[in-house]
């Protein structure tokens, strides 16, 4: 309202200099012609005055001739008159004008803002007194460059990001710098000013500083690990409350526990940069605590709410971040700053769940999700392994039995399934399941269900168009969640202790279908997701690994007929030697590939990167491996990891993702030689900020 009745004043304060100038104007041009307009009507009166008297017309003549003559040296005085009267008038506007403008200098020269003035050149030609106190050369500045004494240039304050003019600090201040056009002897200069903000900018810090931070702390595997050691329960619980403590009272913080191995935690923001510059060494504390033999540390996950807003969206903010630290593994402090996500350690791999309780509420969830909806659509990521196919053919087998129609979005010619949708589409119940992205469009209606299987990653759906139309979707995955959705799904079962997708899948089903209603060919096809991910039970697996298994098999699972789907020719089984023979060791312990030997790879050489990434983690000394992999328009990386070291961590920071041992990325618009190198700066990063 202020800027609007300011913006009012001048215009009318315009409006009247606009006013001012025409009625001068109009003076000017009446003094020139009305005097000569003057004279003439004069003459013109007593040559016909003349005419009326004199009877004789000669006399008449001659009289006329005379005042005409008359006439040429009585016009020659009035100019002279004339110009003597404009000079004099021009004398005292001169006077009155010069005596304006030394009254407006004198008024600058006191302001008490800084003032300069420049040309276009950028050379300072005037400063007022207030100028001279606060900058450190004072009347020297005169003359020198407005860059370097004043550290802007005319673009800078001619063209203001915000009101307050260009903001800056300079001369142990804070400023707010408005610069106006003018013309000075004749020469187009700047006028700018200076208008002091440190106050107002120290008062927003002073606020920023001490908005209160809400941080919800959870300790994340301490039940998991207490069944090995169940009496030394309330011991270890209380060394990891008075390790948390602690760090809270150091900055003066409020921490309480609001329900069992749960913890809030509110201080002052200021600290939360201190936090985020030492990476959370608050994670690494607690992880000093170990059960039992000394072999197991506990570890914790943190939410944290930062930026602006009141206690009750910090809240929610906090829970959210917590959602995701515990959705990405663990073992990590997630951050909310507004839409973004800061993500700090994340260095243990998941403990896995002793009990199957969640995976019964989700199953229960997801057969009631699936009866209400129209159709159900399920999909995974693109470029589709046994895992994504296996879990989605898991989904499609529950819909089946819920009696809605299902179909499964995947590209059919991906030569990497040929053979497992071969098998596939000779079943009666799913022969005509498998449809592409295209055709999937006309079956959405506003009741479509979507289940994403296998992936969390909107830029990893085989069809992010189809996630973006529909409504209501399911996410089913065991990668660390690494985005927030646009939409929240209605159903969110991310497990990263999990070994795959097709286990998760399998406890929905074990939960959810009769005993011996899963046809041996869907088996087969969950029980080959399974092998893949965890490299024929050799990796990430655990009890219900293996309870997973026990129950494919007694569906009917065959592992021999389910090793046929994963057999090679011998043109993949060459394109695996070629990631093999161009082999760096890095930084000691991790191996990095690249495809040698020339020629153009395919889809199916991405199969063949991701088993030579797995042969690689049985040479001697090698704790991850990376292999990369050219493809049509873009560059694939699969990461392999022995248990050491987070690939995952290491993809994120190159745009992929994944879980502790398994990750890849795709890598769009770089070269081989550029990926590579980006490859190499992730791993430094990941390693010296271990």
């Amino acid at each position: 309202m202020k800027n609007n009745n300011v913006s009012g004043s001048r215009r009318a304060r315009g409006q009247r200099i606009l006013s001012g100038r025409r009625k001068r104007l109009i003076k000017q041009r009446a003094i020139t012609i009305l005097p000569s307009a003057l004279l003439a009507l004069f003459f013109l009166g007593v040559t016909a005055l003349i005419c009326t008297k004199i009877p004789d017309p000669a006399a008449r003549t001659a009289t006329s001739v005379t005042v005409a003559l008359l006439y040429i040296p009585a016009c020659a005085a009035l100019t002279v008159l004339t110009s003597a009267l404009k000079a004099h008038r021009s004398f005292i506007l001169d006077r009155s004008d010069k005596a304006t403008d030394t009254a407006v200098l004198d008024a600058l020269l006191n302001h008490r803002r800084p003032i300069v003035i420049f040309d276009e050149g950028g050379i300072i030609r005037w400063i007022n007194n207030s100028f001279a106190s606060v900058c450190v050369e004072g009347e020297e500045a005169v003359g020198a460059s407005v860059a370097e004494i004043c550290g802007f240039t005319a673009e800078d304050v001619l063209s203001p990001d915000s009101e307050e003019g260009y903001d800056y600090h300079r001369f142990g201040r804070q400023w707010g710098v408005k610069g106006y056009h003018l013309t000075l002897d004749s020469r187009r200069c700047i006028m700018a000013f200076f208008n002091d903000r440190t106050e107002v900018s120290s008062l927003y810090m002073q606020i920023q500083n001490e908005s209160p931070v809400v941080c919800y702390i959870m300790i994340d595997n301490l039940e998991e690990l207490m069944q090995y050691v169940q009496e030394q329960y309330r011991t270890i619980a209380g060394e990891v409350e008075t390790v948390l403590k602690s760090w809270a009272e150091s900055v003066g913080g409020i921490f309480r526990e609001y329900e069992k191995e749960r913890y809030m935690f509110i201080f002052e923001a200021r600290h939360l940069e201190e936090f985020a510059e030492r990476r959370f060494d608050i994670l690494d504390r607690v992880r000093e605590v170990r059960v039992g033999d000394g072999s197991m540390p506990v570890t914790i996950s943190m939410g944290l709410s930062g930026g602006f807003g009141n206690l009750a969206d910090k809240e929610r903010a906090a829970k959210a971040a917590l959602d995701m630290a515990l959705q990405r593994g663990g073992d990590q402090a997630v951050i909310r700053r507004g839409g973004a996500l800061e993500f700090y350690g994340g260095k243990s791999k998941g403990v896995s769940k002793r009990t199957k309780v969640r995976a019964r509420v989700i199953a229960n969830a997801l057969a009631v999700a699936i009866s209400k909806s129209s159709n159900v659509l399920v999909m995974g990521h693109a470029g589709a392994d046994f895992d994504s196919l296996g879990a989605c053919v898991g989904i499609a087998r529950l819909a089946i039995f819920c009696g809605v129609r299902v179909n499964i979005i995947v590209n059919d010619r991906d030569p990497n399934l040929a053979r497992a949708l071969a098998m596939l589409k000779a079943t009666p119940d799913l022969s005509s399941v498998f449809i592409g992205a295209s055709d999937a469009q006309d079956t959405i209606t506003s009741e479509t269900l979507l289940v994403i299987c296998d992936v969390n990653n909107r830029e990893k759906f085989e069809s992010p168009e189809i996630a973006d139309n529909v409504l209501s979707t399911v996410i089913i995955d065991h990668h660390r969640k690494t985005a927030e959705y646009p939409i929240n799904p209605i159903i969110t079962y991310i497990e990263p202790s999990a070994s795959s997708a097709c286990e998760l899948v399998t406890e929905i089903l074990e939960q959810s279908i009769p005993t011996d209603s899963l046809p041996k060919e869907e088996a087969d096809m969950i029980f080959a997701g399974i092998l893949l991910d965890t490299r024929r039970f050799t990796r990430n697996t655990h009890t219900r690994t293996f309870s997973a298994a026990l129950y494919l098999r007694g569906e009917g699972a065959d592992p021999a007929d389910t090793e046929e789907l994963f057999k090679t020719d011998l043109r993949d089984f060459m394109s695996e030697a070629r990631f093999e023979s161009d082999v760096m060791l890095y930084r000691t312990a991790i191996a990095v590939s690249v495809a040698s030997g020339g020629g153009e790879l395919t889809a199916l050489d991405r199969v063949s990167a991701a088993k030579a990434a797995d042969k690689l983690l049985s040479v001697d000394g090698v704790e991850a491996s990376f292999v990369i992999c050219p493809l049509d328009g873009y560059v694939h990386i699969s990461a392999r990891s022995a248990g050491e070291i987070n690939v995952q961590l290491i993809a994120e920071k190159i745009g992929g993702g994944g879980r502790f041992d398994v990750a890849a990325t795709q890598m769009t618009g770089v070269t081989v030689a550029e990926a590579k190198q980006m490859l190499l700066d992730a791993i430094d990063s990941y390693l010296d900020e271990e």
